[in-house]
Order: structure tokens, then C-alpha cells, then sequence
């Protein structure tokens, strides 16, 4: 699809943002409908000697590596393509507003998330009982993933994957062959790769307060999105760092706190 104007703008500017947003839209709503089955579930299946803390923290039953990867993937569109709409709509215009490569960039851009599906699938799998369970040093592990988190936002790292997320030009492949399929491929993982850096402890910290929480999936996601966005991103960063240290601190020192929070 070329790059045609409709009333005065081109379609990256108008059904290219839509399209991403719907499909995040999408995104959340199975989220949301896969957590309340699971919690559905759960609540059904769960013996009567269980106590009320472990009814509390809400954690879903066991899944398959793949029902999970697909929940991951899910989760991630839902998260990540708000945030990404700028960048995507930079690429659509380098390419001259051709369609495929544009598909194949964000297409590239998931695979990066997605693969880490698998590392996340390995820690939720050991961590899903103990939360079940509310045991203490799962409490206090998510305490240190958030203080660690809260570091991360101060960090080198932090800052120059930020910075190239918020720079397209910085992912372009170099020649004029943009709109072929595999510079389209390495420039949507490459641009992953560098939301990755600036994301991966938010997306540990989700896996540690049992990954499938809605409260914790939409306040990470705004957060995301006013890092990569609002002219003050650098100071959410800045801002954000203090309270996830203190949560963490709190949970290290009260890990019953832990019961309230998810």
C-alpha cells in the first residue's frame, strides 16, 4: 500500500496507529479474559483446607509451555504496541507507507519478545507454587526484583536503550533497500532488542509478582509508555526508581506485605 494521501494525511498517520492499537486492544481483552478463567478455574479446583492468604494471591493453575508463551505473546502485544506506535509510523514513512515491510517490522519486533517467553516460562514455573503457597522467600525474591528494578531505572543501560527507542533513525538499516523483507525483519528485532534493554527488569519484576496480574500488567505498561513517549520521560525514570525501592525494601523487611499486592 503506498503512501497515499486520505483527506490531507497518510494512512501511517491514521489506519497504521489504529491497526496497532487494536491489536493491543485485542491483546488486553484476552489477557483479561485468560486471567479470569484461570482465577475461575482455580477457585473451583482449589481444596477446602487451603487457606484464605493462598486464595489471595489469585495465582493461576499450571500451564503448558505453550499456553504460556501464547499468554506471554498476548501479553506483551497488549503492553509493548502502544508504546511503539511512533516508531512504527517513523518506519512506514521510510519505507514509502508499504505495507509488508511494516508488517514484517513489528512482526520482527514480537519475535524479540516473544523469545523471551522462554526464559520467562522457566521462572514462572518455579516461582508459581511458592506464590500459590505465599511462602516468605518468594515475598522477599520479589522484594529484591524490585529494588533491582528500581537500580535498573538508574543505570547506563536504562539510559542508552531508552535513547535509541526514542531515535528511529538509530535501527534503519544502512543502504536504500528498507522495504525488502529481511532489513524490515533486522530492523523491527533490532529496535526490540534495544526495548528490551530499557524493559527487562519491569518484565522480571511482572514475572516475580506472578506475571498474569492485571493491576501490575496496566501500571507497567502506562509506565512504558510514558518512558518511550512524554517529553519527561527521563524524569518517570527518575521518578519511578525511588518507589520500587521502597517496595522492595518493604517486602525484604514485611513479606506478608506480599498478600495485598497481587
Amino acid at each position: 500500500m503506498d503512501n497515499s494521501a486520505l483527506g490531507g494525511r497518510s494512512w501511517t498517520e491514521i489506519w497504521l496507529p489504529a491497526a496497532l492499537l487494536g491489536v493491543a486492544g485485542l491483546a488486553w481483552w484476552w489477557s483479561v479474559v485468560s486471567a479470569a478463567d484461570m482465577h475461575g478455574t482455580m477457585s473451583m479446583d482449589m481444596p477446602s483446607s487451603m487457606s484464605m492468604d493462598t486464595m489471595a494471591m489469585g495465582t493461576p493453575p499450571s500451564m503448558s509451555f505453550v499456553a504460556f508463551l501464547i499468554a506471554w505473546v498476548a501479553m506483551m502485544a497488549a503492553m509493548m504496541l502502544p508504546a511503539v506506535v511512533p516508531v512504527v509510523g517513523t518506519y512506514a514513512r521510510a519505507v514509502a507507507g508499504k505495507t509488508i515491510p511494516v508488517i514484517v517490522f513489528v512482526t520482527g519486533y514480537l519475535v524479540v519478545w516473544s523469545a523471551v517467553g522462554i526464559p520467562a516460562y522457566l521462572a514462572w514455573s518455579s516461582l508459581e507454587q511458592p506464590l500459590a503457597d505465599a511462602s516468605v522467600w518468594a515475598a522477599r525474591l520479589a522484594g529484591a526484583v524490585a529494588i533491582a528494578a528500581g537500580l535498573h531505572q538508574l543505570t547506563p543501560l536504562k539510559r542508552i536503550s531508552l535513547q535509541h527507542c526514542r531515535t528511529p533513525a538509530s535501527f534503519l538499516p544502512h543502504g536504500k533497500r528498507h522495504d525488502q523483507p529481511v532489513p524490515a525483519f533486522v530492523a523491527g528485532s533490532r529496535h526490540g532488542i534495544f526495548c528490551l534493554g530499557s524493559c527487562w527488569m519491569l518484565m522480571v519484576l511482572l514475572i516475580a509478582f506472578g506475571t498474569m496480574q492485571m493491576a501490575w500488567m496496566l501500571a507497567l505498561a502506562v509506565l512504558i509508555w510514558l518512558e518511550k513517549i512524554t517529553p519527561f520521560g527521563d524524569r518517570i525514570i527518575r521518578w519511578t526508581a525511588a518507589p520500587l525501592i521502597v517496595l522492595g525494601v518493604a517486602l525484604l523487611v514485611h513479606p506478608t506485605l506480599m498478600s495485598h499486592l497481587v
